[in-house]
C-alpha cells in the first residue's frame, strides 16, 4: 500500500511570541515554511525564488532581504534542525548506563527524526552538492556527529567496553552509514517504514563497536518486533 503524501512539512516556523511581531520577523518565517513546504513534495532542484514567494504575500525582492540565495535558505533551515538531531543522539553520546541500549535509544530518536524530516535531509544533500557554502555547512553539521562518535568511542574504550582501534575513521563510516541510509529510507514519498531501518542501524553500530555477542544478550529492544 503506497504512503498517501502530505501536503505539507510537519516542520513549522513560528514568529516568537511576542505582543507585537514585526513584519520582518513573519515575511522570514512565511519564506521558511514556504520553502518546507516546497521540498516536502518537491525536489530542490525544482526550487525558484518565485515559486516560494508565491505563496508568501510578499514580492520577489523581499527574499533577498533575509537570504542570500537558496542555498542560503537551506543553510539557515539545516540550523533550525541541528539541535534537534543532536538531542536526539544525546543518550549514547553523553549518557551513562548499558551502552547498548542507549545506541537503540538514539538511534530510534534519529529515526523518528528522520521519518518525519526526511524529504528535507535529501534537499540538503542536493544544495550541498551544487554550492561550496551549502557543502560547507553540511560537512561542519556531519562532522559535529564525527566528533562526538569519537569522543564516545574512546571513552569506551578506556573502560574496556570496545576494542582497541583508531576511533575516528570508524565514527565517520557509522555516520555517513546512518546519514544516507536514513535519507534513501525517508528522503522521498513513499518513505519506508522506519522500524526495520531502526533495527538494521542499531544491529550494525553495535556489532561493531561492542560485538555480536552484545546483540542477543545485553538489550532484547534491538531484536523486538
Amino acid at each position: 500500500m503506497s504512503e498517501n503524501r502530505k501536503s505539507s512539512s510537519p516542520l513549522r516556523v513560528n514568529p516568537h511570541a511576542v505582543l507585537k511581531i514585526a513584519k520582518s520577523e513573519r515575511t522570514r518565517a512565511a519564506i521558511l515554511n514556504s520553502a518546507l513546504d516546497f521540498i516536502w513534495t518537491h525536489s530542490f532542484r525544482d526550487m525558484t525564488v518565485k515559486s516560494l514567494m508565491a505563496s508568501t504575500g510578499a514580492g520577489r525582492s523581499a527574499f533577498y532581504q533575509y537570504f542570500r540565495d537558496l542555498h542560503h535558505l537551506m543553510e539557515s533551515i539545516l540550523v533550525m534542525l541541528k539541535e534537534e538531531i543532536f538531542n536526539a543522539a544525546e543518550p549514547w553520546v553523553a549518557g551513562t548506563g548499558d551502552p547498548v541500549a542507549l545506541i537503540d535509544e538514539a538511534i530510534r530518536g534519529l529515526v523518528e527524526i528522520a521519518y518525519e524530516r526526511g524529504p528535507i535531509y535529501r534537499a540538503f544533500t542536493d544544495a550541498a552538492a551544487t554550492d561550496g557554502h551549502s557543502e560547507t555547512a553540511w560537512n561542519t553539521f556531519l562532522n559535529g556527529f564525527d566528533n562526538a562518535a569519537t569522543a564516545r568511542i574512546e571513552a569506551d574504550q578506556e573502560q574496556g567496553l570496545i576494542r582497541s582501534f583508531d576511533a575516528r575513521p570508524v565514527a565517520i563510516a557509522l555516520n555517513r552509514l546512518d546519514t544516507y541510509t536514513l535519507i534513501e529510507a525517508f528522503g522521498q514519498h513513499p518513505r519506508r517504514k522506519p522500524e526495520p531501518v531502526r533495527v538494521a542501524l542499531s544491529h550494525i553500530w553495535v556489532s561493531t563497536l561492542y560485538g555480536s555477542e552484545w546483540l542477543g544478550s545485553k538489550s532484547s529492544s534491538l531484536v523486538r518486533k
